[in-house]
């Protein structure tokens, strides 16, 4: 494997984990809430992960492992591997309790009331954004691979996960901070800890290539294709449309959806021009 392919690779995952800063800079920095933006951008970012998924790393997995295992074999493997990704996915997801779950969406307007809950509260508050903090390094860890496998499939594709993942960390930005903002009044704080959750991707993607990369044959990318597909249906269908749709109306979610869809099929479209 190239060095500068790892590292482009690597680089991609580390934007895309540190994203969750852009949006505790949203809520620190913004009075208002947006959420007919964020609703679409949500949208968008499932749209491109699901396409991305179904069009690209599923096909190409049942490709390449029915090329070298035969056609039944090949196929019974990229099935299990894809549904094998959407429960690993399934059981990071039970980790997470319900009432500190990141993906619920936080509004920035909550934030007037910074200083004046209760010592009570403020403890429970900072509960929370330590637990979503936590929680979102839990789930970033796999979308650190998936990002990072992308990008060294092919450049272009890891580039578009990447923004999809960096989209959907900016809410996760914001369950961070509004929390630790109200419970500690500091905003050095809350940027910090909303900042730092998002290591936990590039983090993912170094374990995961450590340990991968004696084995990075066809067969083992063939089937971690499959398996980041099945993680990336799972995140966008569980995570992002539910927040998309909390955020504003089930028709906008639906928008970016659709938006998401036909960019990264353009961009697949000029890439095989090219």
């Amino acid at each position: 494997m190239k060095t500068d392919a790892v590292l482009f690779a690597f680089g991609l995952t580390l934007l895309a984990g540190l994203s969750t800063g852009i949006g505790s800079l949203i809520s620190l920095l913004t009075r208002r809430t947006t959420p007919r933006f964020l609703s679409v951008a949500l949208g968008f970012s499932a749209g491109v992960m699901i396409y991305v998924s179904m069009v690209d790393l599923f096909p190409t997995a049942q490709h390449d492992l029915a090329g070298i295992l035969g056609e039944r074999v090949g196929t019974l493997v990229t099935l299990v591997s894809f549904f094998g990704g959407m429960i690993v996915a399934a059981l990071i997801d039970r980790i997470v309790p319900a009432i500190d779950n990141p993906h619920e969406a936080k509004r920035i307007e909550s934030m007037d009331a910074a200083c004046t809950a209760s010592p009570d509260v403020k403890k429970r508050l900072m509960r929370i954004g330590l637990m979503s903090a936590l929680a979102i390094g839990i789930h970033n860890f796999p979308e650190g691979i998936a990002t990072f496998t992308a990008a060294l499939h092919e450049p272009t594709l890891g580039a578009a996960v990447a923004i999809a993942i960096a989209i959907h960390n900016i809410p996760e930005g914001i369950a961070v901070s509004v929390p630790v903002f109200l419970a500690t009044c500091s905003r050095r704080k809350a940027f910090r800890l909303s900042f730092l959750s998002g290591l936990s991707e590039p983090v993912g993607a170094l374990i995961g290539y450590a340990f991968l990369a004696p084995f990075l044959d066809a067969t083992t990318m063939g089937v971690l294709f499959a398996t980041i597909a099945g993680i990336m249906v799972f995140i966008s269908l569980d995570e992002l449309l539910p927040a998309a749709r909390e955020y504003g109306s089930p028709h906008l979610a639906i928008y970016g959806l659709i938006g998401g869809m036909m960019t990264i099929a353009l961009s697949l479209l000029l890439l095989i021009v090219k």
